[in-house]
């Protein structure tokens, strides 16, 4: 009996997720530049033809990533509650990602980083130019609403403190005191202090050393 649309739809979808976590997984090791299609055929355990199929080359398999990435941080859209439970959201929110999806972040920060594939990830933000501007601009509103004399340069400066605290754990994954940078950030922006620590693991360390 012929398999339904529905079906195949499934399968296809079914397929086109085993190749991005195949993908997600060879970059994070090998880092992108290493890696080939070939690699991501085996981890996968799908033909080279199925995987060009969906992703023509390398850079489409990294946009994919990228995009994703992106919707990720867009959850901030969906906080609720006033401007203090919003930003407090977000360090938190931020911080659970960077930890619990290390992967991931390391391989996002890797391909915004490295000049051939920085304009992967220029392309990709482009394309999601409204969905950035409305983060920003989210966050920009929470300034406002705490009343911050330029709202713009606090969004700035609030995304790459985060953005660099997740570099550092990304580095120093076993030794960054993520519990400790959190409480910081909380009250460097006079919030309330938090009443229990996030569920990652945080080591109580004064020095950061790779291991």
């Amino acid at each position: 009996m012929p398999r339904s649309v529905s079906t195949n739809e499934a399968l296809r979808e079914r397929s086109r997720e085993r190749i991005l976590g195949a993908a997600l997984e060879v970059f994070a090791e090998k880092g992108f530049e290493a890696a080939s299609i070939s690699d991501v055929t085996q981890r996968a355990g799908v033909s080279r033809g199925l995987v060009t199929y969906y992703f023509p080359n390398k850079q489409r398999l990294a946009a994919e990533l990228l995009d994703r990435w992106l919707d990720g941080i867009g959850a901030i859209l969906d906080l609720r509650g006033s401007a203090d439970e919003k930003l407090a959201g977000i360090i938190d929110g931020t911080l659970m990602a960077a930890a619990s999806t290390l992967p991931v972040q390391r391989l996002a920060i890797s391909l915004m980083m490295q000049p051939g594939t920085h304009p992967v990830f220029a392309e990709v933000e482009e394309a999601k130019s409204v969905r950035v501007a409305q983060i920003e601009d989210a966050i920009r509103s929470i300034f406002t609403a705490r009343g911050a004399a330029d709202p713009a340069v606090e969004e700035m400066l609030l995304r790459a403190t985060l953005e660099g605290v997740t570099v550092k754990l990304a580095i120093y994954p076993d030794t960054f005191p993520v519990e400790a940078i959190r409480r910081r950030l909380h009250a460097q922006y006079g919030l309330p202090e938090p009443s229990t620590p996030l569920p990652i693991q945080s080591p109580a360390v004064d020095r950061l050393r790779a291991k």
